[in-house]
């Protein structure tokens, strides 16, 4: 995982949690705005998250927060 990519998913998580609490569900669409201005990046979350994690499609922040904060 690219650094861009782990400090966008942890900035993300935080402010979910911060706002909504530790119960926030997320899917990896969060780290990106309603554009498609980085498709590259998001094929990287997309992969991550479907393929090498085999997540579901909403997951907790702070489940993901783990995740990521160790690699």
């Amino acid at each position: 995982m690219t650094s861009v990519l782990k400090e966008k998913i942890l900035e993300v998580c935080d402010k979910k949690v911060s706002q909504k609490g530790t119960n926030v569900g997320i899917s990896f669409y969060a780290f990106f705005k309603n554009k498609n201005d980085n498709p590259e990046l998001l094929m990287e979350a997309a992969t991550w998250w479907i393929k090498t994690q085999q997540l579901d499609h909403f997951e907790k922040a702070v489940k993901i927060k783990e995740l990521v904060k160790d690699l």
